[in-house]
């Protein structure tokens, strides 16, 4: 061990160019809209067939976005992170954790290789902003 933090391989480094329609994917997330319980990552949740993320191929729809320009996103609001994304330059980079290392209920292995986690991810947001206005209205 030399004392240095390397990411497990699981962690994919990818850089995108801004084409006309953006890099090409939208995301979910953030402190204010979680997706999984108490996790305020962000997380792609569209792949647009044209964009830039679909013609460089490795980022994919469940993929947390750790950090983009070296600019970590944990602990950050949706609109912030949408707004550093909207700002950014015309070469982004991305630090990306994929997919097949988070949240999961079994083996790896199990659920095939195109499935989506999206309706997942759809139905936890839904519960979280359900419980959200519950608690709300009983505490006004």
């Amino acid at each position: 061990m030399n004392g240095s933090l390397d990411f497990p391989p699981n962690f994919v480094d990818i850089k995108l160019k801004r084409g006309p329609a953006g890099l090409g994917f939208n995301i979910i997330g953030g402190v204010d809209q979680q997706c999984f319980v108490n996790d305020n990552g962000i997380y792609v949740s569209k792949i647009r067939e044209d964009g830039a993320a679909a013609l460089d191929g490795r980022l994919e729809e469940g993929d947390k976005i750790l950090t983009i320009n070296g600019i970590p996103l944990e602990n950050r609001t949706h609109k912030a992170v949408v707004e550093l994304f909207r700002t950014a330059e015309e070469d982004v980079e991305l630090r990306i954790l994929k997919k097949s290392t988070q949240h999961t209920n079994g083996p790896t292995d199990s659920q095939p290789e195109h499935q989506s986690s999206l309706p997942l991810v759809v139905i936890l947001a839904l519960g979280a902003i359900i419980v959200s206005v519950v608690i709300y209205k009983r505490l006004n």
